[in-house]
């Protein structure tokens, strides 16, 4: 996998860990601050099926996960978020087909994506209650 060595030696020092337990299947952990770099190389060298934006809540800190695929691989990129900053960065930019993802991650779990102009409910009625996320577990 051509692909993920040029990624580890391109962001050695912004990618916090990765792992690849089965072929054709990577986990790269990074700062959000990191994301949209990260995003853009992959775009870039083929990586342009966005399957999924996932979240998981632990309690303490929210996990936003992006699955993308190119090349036969599939790259989950890893992105945790403390307890009291729950925002990240827009990717609609770069992958447009991202606003849909972004929205209900939006409305599920209450997390911000930065430069996102469009974070009207998708899922969760209009006179939804505001400040309240069905996914996100209580502290």
């Amino acid at each position: 996998m051509e692909v993920i060595r040029t990624l580890v030696d391109r962001f050695q020092h912004r990618i916090l860990e990765y792992s690849v337990p089965r072929a054709n299947q990577v986990f790269v952990r990074l700062s959000r601050e990191d994301l949209r770099d990260v995003v853009r190389f992959l775009v870039d060298e083929g990586f342009t099926h966005l399957s999924a934006i996932t979240a998981l809540n632990s309690g303490d800190s929210i996990e936003v996960l992006y699955h993308l695929s190119g090349s036969s691989i599939l790259i989950t990129l890893r992105v945790t978020l403390p307890p009291d900053d729950f925002t990240i960065p827009t990717i609609i930019d770069i992958i447009p087909g991202a606003l849909l993802h972004e929205r209900e991650i939006h409305d599920l779990f209450g997390i911000k994506f930065e430069g996102n102009p469009d974070l009207r409910p998708l899922i969760l009625p209009e006179d939804w209650p505001a400040d309240t996320h069905p996914m996100r577990k209580k502290r």
